[in-house]
């Protein structure tokens, strides 16, 4: 089996909701990202075999196979196909799953993995019926599960109180990523994933988006303390859990005999991937236990590893991993994590891969991995090796 190696991984800066990317239509959202990486690589678009899109909120503009659309508005020839796939937040990681199965496989030499959302534009929940009297949940799977529906927050909340997290805890843990994420912005430790996007503003400004807009330099744990928990009598509020964001993100994956035809240079391999799944209702603690199962296929240990990038959907998710794995918390989010930074739904995978990859060729270190939560009890894990 032939390995799969990532030649380029770029992203949008997150844009907060109704911010700078907010005028700008999903597709051509998409399509900023994917023009990135063609023109960044160098390859010849033609030779491109598949583009596979993650995206969550498949409605208005995201609708009818956003992935198709976004090739549809971008550089890319429409000889190229997508597809578009939703593994929830962890969409456009699966996606680099599939674009490095694909090539590993020996059925493909040439995959764009990429993610797309605006949850500006497509409101998170907006592509859901259950206000018009149709429901996702059947009543077998609510009777199996004892629920009337499946919610990240009450989920986020059991995580925090089986492992014994506090709200001031987790608002430290807040503060934090939000001090790193600046750190890492002043010393432009994202210069070689970000992609520049010009935009108008309403007021006819044109701007260059260059930069997260969501990091608050003057986070602090007291002005945490004072916001309300989404759920009533909770720790969990929208301080402590990841900001709705605006963004795209793509990843250029590729086979050894590509590597050599297009004489392309690689910046990291893929070691190994896994996905698993458990409990639906807690939902979001399986990162731990497909930390365990990829770290096991690779033949490794937690101290093996020299990055890590475990998605912050909310603060007791990373704090619950690094309590289950016993990993160094000063390999973690090293530049800050969704909290501060974003999360914007599909286009997180490929989002966070990014930052992994040259957050590594950055401090010259071989190992990461990247671990996020996903709606319905799943969770995507996947080892690099920087080159």
């Amino acid at each position: 089996m032939t390995s799969a190696y990532i030649v380029d991984a770029v992203r949008t800066a997150g844009g907060r909701r109704k911010g700078r990317l907010s005028g700008v239509h999903a597709t051509d959202l998409g399509a900023i990202s994917l023009n990135a990486l063609i023109n960044r690589s160098g390859i010849d678009p033609t030779v491109v075999e598949d583009v596979i899109m993650g995206c969550v909120t498949q409605a208005g503009e995201q609708s009818n196979q956003v992935g198709r659309n976004c090739v549809l508005a971008s550089s890319l020839p429409d000889s190229v196909p997508a597809v578009t796939i939703d593994r929830q937040c962890g969409s456009s990681q699966q996606a680099v799953h599939f674009a490095a199965q694909g090539v590993m496989s020996g059925t493909q030499d040439v995959v764009i993995a990429a993610g797309v959302e605006s949850m500006t534009r497509a409101p998170m929940f907006s592509a859901a019926l259950r206000d018009q009297g149709k429901d996702c949940l059947s009543d077998a799977i609510k009777q199996r599960y004892g629920v009337k529906f499946f919610t990240q927050f009450v989920g986020a909340e059991m995580i925090a109180e089986k492992h014994g997290f506090s709200r001031e805890e987790m608002d430290e843990f807040a503060v934090q990523s939000h001090l790193k994420a600046a750190v890492a912005r002043d010393g432009k430790a994202f210069e070689n994933e970000i992609v520049a996007v010009d935009v108008t503003l309403e007021d006819g400004t044109s701007v260059c988006h260059d930069a997260d807009e969501g990091i608050r330099d003057d986070s602090s744990t007291a002005a945490l303390a004072g916001l309300k928990p989404i759920t009533e009598g909770g720790s969990i509020t929208a301080g402590n859990a990841s900001q709705i964001c605006d963004g795209s993100s793509a990843v250029l994956v590729v086979s050894e005999r590509a590597l050599k035809e297009y004489s392309l240079e690689p910046l990291a391999r893929i070691v190994t991937l896994t996905v698993t799944a458990g409990d639906p209702v807690i939902m979001l603690e399986e990162p731990l236990f497909a930390t365990d199962k990829a770290l096991k296929r690779a033949g490794m240990s937690i101290d093996d590893i020299d990055l890590f990038e475990v998605n912050e959907a909310f603060a007791p998710i990373p704090m619950a991993w690094l309590k289950h794995t016993h990993a160094d918390p000063a390999k973690l989010n090293v530049n800050g994590g969704a909290i501060a930074l974003g999360h914007p739904l599909g286009a997180t995978g490929a989002k966070l891969m990014a930052t992994l990859v040259h957050s590594l060729r950055a401090r010259k270190l071989r190992y990461g991995l990247q671990v996020m939560c996903e709606g319905g009890g799943i969770a995507n894990a996947t080892i690099i090796e920087a080159l």
